[in-house]
């Protein structure tokens, strides 16, 4: 099958996805939970998340609250997620974070297409 994806050294597709343009989020990572004010985009299906000091993740919808049971995310890692899509009965629309030591931070989020 064709496909315009980049390839590797070994002629492999690699998928690769672009930063959606005014598709970035800043979260403050803290002792309370914080989550993304702004909805992800309606399109959007994957978010790349990166975190200067270790959190907890969770992901829903506007009133999501992260907690120290949730997904363990350490610092420095760029993770990329799915978030769902329309066809799903289920998609997210919110990241929320939570610090996992007390470190203050910041979470980015950045919407792909």
């Amino acid at each position: 099958m064709p496909t315009f994806l980049p390839r590797d050294e070994d002629f492999h597709p690699i998928p690769a996805l672009r930063l959606k343009p005014g598709g970035a989020h800043a979260v403050p990572v803290g002792d309370s939970s914080a989550r993304n004010a702004a909805a992800f985009a309606a399109d959007t299906r994957v978010i790349a998340v990166h975190s200067d000091v270790p959190a907890f993740l969770r992901s829903g919808d506007a009133a999501v609250s992260a907690s120290a049971s949730d997904h363990f995310l350490p610092a420095g890692t760029y993770l990329y997620l799915s978030i769902g899509d329309n066809r799903q009965s289920v998609r997210h629309t919110h990241l929320a974070a939570l610090a996992a030591d007390s470190a203050p931070g910041t979470l980015h989020i950045s919407e792909m297409e």
